[in-house]
């Protein structure tokens, strides 16, 4: 998104371009036919370039805020329906002033019917929260009624098909913020395509055709300029195959139900690519502190700065997203829904006093939510972090119970909640800017830090060359790891254990103050009050 701020650039790149050729144009011109045909070259290039540029500029913050803002409306006009209100008062009328409150207007999709187009209801659905939602990626606010038309319309959704509409709305955001489809799916997108690949197909022709005194030229030359200006036209028709195989035209197709168009389109529609890769990253902390998948040439590579990345991306994995996390994920959101409809109804009261009440109602809110789901209020203090303090402390916390209860009836939800887990740490460790603003970053290393310690301290127990420099390590060693990958687990699991038998009596806040923002202990702590948790089911639930 940066580079849409740069459109001014790419606009003076434009000019500075457009006059160098000019002047070179000018000053090879010989008034043969094959200088003649240079001009359509010329004008399809530039074409081209004015379409990457006004395509950049669309996609900048300014005007992409600027293309959301509706007209200015002054409302009703006041002082004139006061007048008319006193009017009637004084003609001995009972004049009653009432909130007019707009109607949810739900999706029309009736008009949708047996269309050819797969996914068309996903579609139509996707495309009008994707106008809603767009709202917020430039800091704009959404109404109530806009909340309350996008839960509508997932109330009665299966997860499956929830998860295809959020997938179809992304994907049509992708585009807007990082391709041409703003312009190219418009009326004079379309003319402009057409424009450019008429040019270059032109001078094709007149050259093939019309150019008498090609003797003149070498073979290479002429075999070098069918090959440039046939790759230009192949380009095109796969560019335009592509534009009638994306969401847009079938948007455009569901929406108008073109049905025998549609049949026509769906011939010569490139085959369609996943529209995601139905995974999610995975990011262990514990994982990263035991070194299990060490870097190899790690101290080659740090005086170029990359041991770091590296480390971190050798750590990454990616787990297919499986349909009860999608129907877990959604039933969760579903019941938000529902308990966010029926609190803001329940608490139809003035704004006076909510500041001073914030505090105690987060503390009520937590007690409701741990005597509810665990039956124990004492684990309130667990839900009074940061956002990011919270992912880290329940990140550990959900892994150290994982290695003592992912046996039985319950190893499919102990699988789920690890990988959510393990994703949320992925997008606090590798993409903070996704998160509310904090301070993840420095609690994430200072958390590594004091693991690495902790395990340093004990590496007799889990075994001496686990715990040697690993960046030295060479590739015999991690061929060595790779075939005690058994051993690896085993270590992990005493790893847990050993954390576990810290005595946590007292907080760690009151022991290391401010000094460390590492909340290891704090998550051990937690784990210790789940464990007393006697139904292991409800300590799994969803």
């Amino acid at each position: 998104m940066e580079d849409n701020e740069l459109w001014l650039r790419h606009f003076l790149g434009l000019g500075v371009q457009t006059g160098v050729a000019l002047y070179i144009f000018i000053l090879a011109w010989s008034g043969t036919r094959l200088s003649v045909i240079a001009i359509p070259m010329i004008l399809a290039g530039l074409v081209k370039y004015g379409e990457r540029t006004r395509v950049l500029r669309s996609a900048s913050n300014e005007q992409f805020r600027d293309s959301m803002l509706t007209s200015p409306d002054p409302g009703p006009n006041y002082p004139k329906f006061m007048q008319e209100y006193a009017l009637r008062q004084f003609e001995g009328f009972h004049v009653k002033a009432e909130e007019v409150i707009e109607a949810q207007v739900a999706v029309d999709v009736s008009s949708i019917g047996d269309s050819c187009i797969p996914d068309a209801t996903e579609l139509v659905i996707a495309f009008e929260l994707f106008k809603t939602f767009k709202r917020l990626f430039m800091d704009l606010i959404l109404s109530f009624q806009d909340r309350e038309n996008s839960q509508s319309m997932f109330k009665e959704m299966s997860p499956e098909k929830a998860f295809k509409v959020v997938e179809i709305e992304l994907g049509f955001m992708f585009d807007v913020l990082y391709t041409k489809a703003p312009v190219i799916y418009s009326s004079q997108g379309c003319i402009l395509r057409f424009v450019s690949m008429s040019l270059t197909s032109i001078v094709l022709v007149v050259f093939s055709l019309f150019v008498a005194d090609k003797e003149k030229y070498l073979k290479f030359d002429l075999v070098m300029t069918f090959a440039l200006l046939a790759i230009a036209i192949v380009l095109e028709i796969y560019a335009v195959l592509l534009l009638l195989s994306s969401d847009w035209v079938d948007f455009y197709l569901s929406r108008h139900n073109k049905s025998i168009f549609g049949k026509a389109m769906a011939y010569v529609q490139l085959p369609k690519n996943p529209r995601w890769s139905n995974s999610l990253a995975q990011y262990s902390l514990l994982n990263f502190c035991l070194k299990t998948k060490p870097v190899i040439c790690c101290t080659m590579l740090k005086p170029f700065c990359f041991d770091k990345i590296l480390e971190k991306q050798q750590y990454k994995t990616l787990k297919e997203v499986s349909p009860d996390i999608k129907e877990m994920i959604f039933d969760q959101l579903k019941k938000k829904f529902k308990e966010t409809f029926e609190t803001g109804r329940d608490n139809q009261s003035s704004d006076e006093g909510l500041i001073e009440n914030s505090s105690s109602e987060k503390d009520l809110k937590g007690q409701s939510l741990m005597l509810k789901k665990f039956g124990k209020p004492e684990l309130t203090w667990s839900m009074e972090f940061e956002f990011d303090q919270s992912i880290l402390i329940w990140h550990i916390a959900t892994e150290l119970c994982y290695h003592t209860d992912h046996q039985g009836t319950i190893m499919s939800k102990c699988k789920m909640s690890k990988q959510l887990s393990r994703y949320m740490l992925y997008l606090l460790v590798m993409h903070p800017s996704m998160l509310p603003m904090g301070i993840g970053n420095i609690r994430y290393r200072d958390t590594c830090a004091e693991a690495a310690r902790f395990f340093q301290e004990r590496k007799s127990i889990l075994g001496d060359d686990q715990f040697d420099n690993i960046s030295s390590l060479g590739i015999c060693s991690l061929i060595m790891n790779w075939i005690r990958k058994g051993k690896t687990a085993y270590d992990k699991s005493q790893a847990c254990k050993m954390l576990l038998k810290v005595n946590t009596a007292v907080p760690p806040a009151k022991v290391k103050g401010d000094r460390s923002k590492s909340v290891l202990f704090d998550a051990c702590r937690l784990t210790l009050q789940l464990q007393d948790i006697p139904n292991k089911e409800a300590k799994w639930e969803r």
